[in-house]
């Protein structure tokens, strides 16, 4: 997977352009983690951004789109491939500080393990 990769969704995971994913469940490899409260379709720089509530005290994360392995839309659900642990360890994202800087991404992307050129 390239870095461009982990921003976009992947194919076969039910992503259907303009579906409103705002309110969905998260789900981790290794259980809940919170509800979005945000997501981009850009091309090229599509995320999620997660409310964890008192997971890890209110904090908001970002996944980048290519975390995402399912979603199912019938239960309201998305599926991500990565543990609690590995969100939990990510980047604090602050919304100002995101749109305004495109290191911020980098950061992100980074840190979910992905190879830049």
């Amino acid at each position: 997977m390239t870095a461009e990769d982990i921003w976009g969704y992947h194919r076969d995971a039910g992503h259907e352009p303009g579906l409103d994913l705002i309110g969905y469940k998260v789900e981790a490899t290794d259980g809940s983690i919170g509800k979005i409260d945000r997501h981009s379709e850009d091309v090229g720089a599509s995320y999620l951004v997660v409310d964890t509530g008192v997971w890890i005290f209110g904090r908001h994360v970002l996944l980048p789109a290519g975390t995402i392995r399912r979603i199912d839309t019938a239960e309201r659900v998305v599926h991500v491939d990565r543990t609690k642990e590995q969100i939990k360890g990510a980047p604090e994202y602050d919304r100002a500080k995101y749109d305004g800087d495109p290191g911020q991404r980098e950061e992100f992307a980074r840190h979910y393990g992905q190879a830049h050129s």
